[in-house]
């Protein structure tokens, strides 16, 4: 057994249960040795997960950097972005335990983006360079990177869903790359395909429109509880011990409202999508213009979880575990709501890949709010509110027009 075994081996099996646990025992037992033996090339398990973080810096790095320079030196903007826009997707393609631990070690920020980003300039990818290519056509700003990043993650994890490449690497065909490749490509510069003429709304006129629905935000105690709970601790690691001491009661108490703890968290997420699918829905009835009803419903979407911040971290913690490479739940409500909105450019599409599109377009609306109660929590709230709606803009322009809605 050698360290590189090791590290490979940790990439899988942590992979495969998404870092819920990392455990060395487990690492062991994959590799037919005893756990001491894995003491001889890391000293704890901190020291791995350090060796794995360089090792997918130097992959990384050594895939991008050659295309990530070509973008640069090439005069067409367009042609500079797909071709960095190729580079990620080719590497996270071939590369599906990479992206699970880009996308919970970096993607979930448990490891600093300004750390990587400057360990990856002194490998010489400097991811700084997608910026400078944006900038040469269109308003090169942070938001709108993280917006084509958040972008590319979903429809790569989808991808790899789909083709079931954690059970068979070698499924993969050049074409299906090829195929997720261009979609990625198309998404980032067009959005869902709208011009700027049909996608022009009164930004005002829609929010004040939310802004005078009545807005249920009461939670039963014990549904507060868990939720504070699940916020804090995720819902991998939150138990009713943890929400019954919230509560000041005995565990066993707890038993009279929830069977399980499975119970007590199913019934948590159903009775928080109703209502946030109920307040969206009463939104995107406000007007009979699709492009008005997709900015009603991710108005009304943001308004709700703003007042909820608990659930918002709550579903934050499933925004990207939710991608977890197995079946989607055709079942779950929530990620199919803006199917209600019959988006014109997917009129012909279907009912899976519009599915697809509603789960991405939330998936980026919870990216961009989760954001927000990270960044300068002590900003007055009126400041903050203004803020928070401005990010809401920029997301509906990405959304219906990608990167063509912002144009030099």
């Amino acid at each position: 057994m050698t360290k590189i075994e090791v590290i490979d081996t940790a990439f899988k099996v942590w992979g495969r249960n998404f870092y819920r646990k990392t455990s060395l025992s487990q690492l062991a037992l994959e590799l037919g040795v005893s756990k001491p033996a894995l003491y001889r090339h890391f000293e704890n398990k901190q020291a791995l997960l350090e060796a794995m973080t360089e090792r997918f810096l130097d992959d990384f790095a050594c895939s991008i950097k050659p295309d990530f320079e070509n973008a640069l030196k090439n005069k067409d903007a367009d042609e500079g972005i797909s071709t960095i826009l190729r580079s990620l997707t080719g590497f996270f393609a071939k590369n599906v335990y990479a992206l699970i631990f880009s996308l919970i070690n970096i993607y979930e920020r448990k490891l600093s983006g300004k750390d990587i980003s400057e360990r990856l300039k002194t490998r010489g990818a400097d991811l700084a360079g997608f910026n400078l290519v944006i900038d040469k056509k269109y308003e090169s700003d942070p938001s709108l990177v993280r917006l084509i990043f958040a972008t590319l993650t979903f429809f790569m994890s989808s991808f790899h869903k789909m083709c079931n490449s954690m059970e068979d690497p070698l499924s993969l065909s050049d074409e299906d790359v090829k195929s997720i490749t261009s979609k990625i490509c198309n998404i980032s510069k067009h959005g869902l395909g709208y011009s700027p003429e049909k996608s022009s709304i009164d930004f005002d006129e829609l929010e004040n429109k939310i802004y005078a629905k009545p807005l249920d935000t009461e939670l039963d105690p014990f549904f507060k509880a868990v939720a504070q709970a699940v916020a804090e601790a995720g819902p991998w690691d939150v138990s009713m011990d943890m929400v019954a001491k919230r509560l000041g009661l005995s565990k066993s108490s707890l038993y009279g409202h929830f069977k399980n703890r499975k119970d007590m968290l199913r019934r948590l997420f159903v009775t928080e999508f109703k209502k946030i699918i109920e307040f969206a829905r009463q939104g995107i009835n406000l007007s009979a213009n699709t492009a008005e009803q997709l900015y009603l419903g991710i108005f009304s979407i943001s308004v709700y979880l703003r007042s909820r911040p608990e659930i918002l971290v709550a579903m934050d913690w499933i925004r990207t575990r939710k991608l977890d490479f197995g079946k989607p739940d055709k079942n779950l409500e929530i990620y199919r709501l803006f199917e209600d909105v019959n988006i014109e450019p997917l009129k012909k599409a279907t009912e899976d890949e519009k599915q697809q599109m509603s789960h991405w377009i939330l998936f980026l609306l919870i990216n961009i709010l989760i954001r927000q109660i990270e960044t300068n929590p002590e900003e007055k709230t009126d400041e903050k509110s203004v803020m928070q709606n401005n990010n809401i803009r920029f997301l509906y322009i990405f959304l219906t027009q990608g990167l063509g809605g912002f144009v030099r």
